[in-house]
């Protein structure tokens, strides 16, 4: 790996952040410093510190900024969870959204755990 754009745990990543901009866009107005923002917030952090850990060229900072990023996988995923229960997500679009999450929990969760082996 060149850079942290091969990592394919961040290449998800930004596919997530692309959804849920798409997803929070339609939620009501008085949302906009709640739940949208909190939401966007979860899921810009999560390729911004696999790229923040990957560039500090230090294997032990790889994994704490990986492990970060999968605190903001379990932040957005609740945070979509209360996104349709509060009926600001389908159930189609959730379950989109949530997969996507799984995914990149997986991949994430892997790539941790390689780097500790």
């Amino acid at each position: 790996m060149k850079t942290y754009r091969d990592l394919i745990a961040w290449q998800m990543s930004m596919v997530l952040v692309t959804m849920v901009y798409d997803v929070s866009r339609n939620f009501p107005k008085d949302e906009v410093y709640g739940l949208t923002n909190q939401m966007r917030r979860a899921t810009v952090s999560i390729p911004s510190n696999i790229a923040e850990g990957f560039e500090r060229n230090s294997k032990a900072e790889l994994i704490r900024f990986s492990q970060i990023a999968m605190g903001s996988i379990f932040e957005l995923q609740t945070q979509v969870e209360i996104g349709r229960n509060l009926m600001f997500i389908d159930d189609e679009v959730f379950q989109r959204l949530y997969e996507q999450t799984r995914e990149v929990e997986r991949i994430l969760s892997a790539f941790i755990k390689s780097q500790k082996d």
